[in-house]
Formats: C-alpha cells, structure tokens, sequence
C-alpha cells in the first residue's frame, strides 16, 4: 500500500505513530505512515525501533523501498518478533545516525557547488562520504576543504521547494548527477535550495537534510582519488584533516 513518508516534508521527525498495514513473509513491515527514510540515491535508510503497546520493541535493521518509491518496508533484526496487521505502533529513528547522515548528505550538496561538474556517483555515510565527478582538473583537497568550511560557516538557510514532474522534464539542467534519477514518479519533485532564493545551490534530491549550512559542522576533504581518465573521487569525512594524525 501507499505510505504516507512524513519525512519527506520534515527532515527532524524522529518519532511518530503507525498502523501496521502488511507483513512480508521475510519479516518485512509495511506501515500506513512513516518518519524512517528508506534507501534512496546514495543514503542508507534508516534505523530504530518499533515500539509496541505492551512497551515491548521491534530492532529495525534497514528501511528500503518496495516494488516502488511509495511502498516503504521496514526491516527487524533477525530474531525479532513481528507486529500483527492492523496493530498501532510508536515508531523511533536512531536520531543520532540520522543527523549525521544528514550533514553529510548536506555537504554532499555544498561539495557540489564548489566543484561544480557534473556528478557520477555519491555515497552518503555516518563518518564518509563520497561524491564522484566528470572532471580532469586537478584541485588540491585543503582548496577544496576552505571553500566547503567557507559555505558552512556563511549558515545559509537549506529548505525544499516542490515542482511537479513535469517541470523538472521541462528543466533538465537543474539535475547534475549523470547516472542517478532524479526522485519523479510521485507527482512531484522536491528540490533541495541553499540560500535566500536559492542563490547558493538548487537540485532535485529525496535525501534528508540539515536546515541551515551551519549545522554539518567541522568537515573536509580527506583524500581526491584518479578513478579513471575523466573521474574523480572526492572523500569527506567530519572535523579537521589533522584529526586524522
């Protein structure tokens, strides 16, 4: 069934109420409504727990997609119990693995804007990412860290605006990866803009998001990979390059 993912209009929901709708022979749980954002575009979905009315609760493992983006299926841990349909449950995002997957995701963007070249890949993780780019230009990692910590700390608001299909058809240079979709097929797209009307950045993206630049915190680039003869493969991880030493 359709389910109704709140998180796609308020990235900070970390708990909300459900009414189990399905569950899959492997155990997979398919709820009515959900803040527990399923993997999607580079960004592994969510973890948690289920809570039931006798306080008992439910380990989450992943969230995925099912057969389409508006199916979401809930994941247990192996040997956890399963609610019945029909049962009402209280649902719980692992909140801290969730922020920090959304100020990486948000750094992602602003990596983006500092080398601004279409993207060929992305990977969104707790203490890494990656975003790849058709480039051959060669740029040092302490110019490219300067110029991300410069955006960070101007804290330029992040929000959503919304088209619809058809306009993001109509527009298809504001999409800059070249291998990964853009998230269409639910009637409307949502754009992720950075700063007063959008004068920093704006992109389609279903991924989750800090509010303002300032909240990704102390992030650079810790290594710039050759991944062939028009790629590059650029590492941020969070807090200061010499943390690593």
């Amino acid at each position: 069934m359709p389910v109704n993912a709140l998180y796609r209009d308020d990235f900070y929901l970390s708990t909300c109420e459900a009414v189990v709708t399905a569950v899959h022979e492997d155990g997979g749980i398919e709820l009515d409504q959900t803040c527990f954002y399923a993997t999607s575009g580079g960004q592994p979905g969510d973890t948690g727990f289920l809570e039931r009315a006798d306080g008992s609760k439910i380990a989450l493992g992943q969230t995925k997609h099912g057969a389409s983006k508006d199916v979401i299926i809930h994941v247990p841990l192996e040997g956890e119990t399963h609610p019945a349909v029909g049962e009402a449950l209280v649902l719980h995002v692992d909140w801290s693995r969730r922020y920090k997957l959304m100020r990486m995701h948000t750094a992602c963007h602003l990596l983006s804007v500092v080398c601004s070249y279409p993207i060929t890949g992305a990977a969104v993780g707790e203490e890494e990412s990656r975003v790849d780019f058709d480039m051959t230009d060669t740029i040092e990692k302490d110019e490219v860290t300067a110029k991300l910590m410069e955006l960070v700390n101007q804290n330029y608001p992040v929000y959503l605006q919304w088209i619809t299909d058809e306009e993001l058809a109509a527009n298809p240079g504001i999409v800059k990866s070249k291998n990964v979709r853009p998230p269409i097929g639910l009637g409307r797209v949502s754009l992720v803009c950075i700063g007063e009307n959008s004068a920093i950045d704006s992109q389609p993206c279903g991924g989750t998001h800090v509010s303002e630049t300032q909240e990704v915190g102390r992030i650079h680039i810790a290594k710039i990979e050759k991944k062939g003869k028009e790629n590059r493969r650029f590492r941020i991880r969070f807090g200061d390059a010499g943390d690593e030493a």
